[in-house]
């Protein structure tokens, strides 16, 4: 068994390093900006009005979104 363990290492470090991305490609990966109607945005709360801006900025900074 010993001999299997040192057989499966490599693979193992190989699927650990391949799951490591950094935060800026991993948000723009799976983010997208947040777009709303004008209803919408007159439905929202302080705190979620500053979420999705929060969201929004971030994006803008790390991915490229334009207004």
């Amino acid at each position: 068994m010993g001999k299997g363990l040192i057989l499966a290492l490599p693979v193992l470090v190989a699927f650990v390093v391949a799951g490591c991305t950094t935060a800026s490609s991993g948000f723009c990966a799976v983010s997208l900006p947040l777009r709303l109607s004008a209803k919408a945005v007159d439905a929202l709360s302080d705190q979620e009005a500053r979420a999705l801006l929060s969201h929004n900025r971030k994006g803008q900074k790390l991915c490229g979104w334009r207004p």
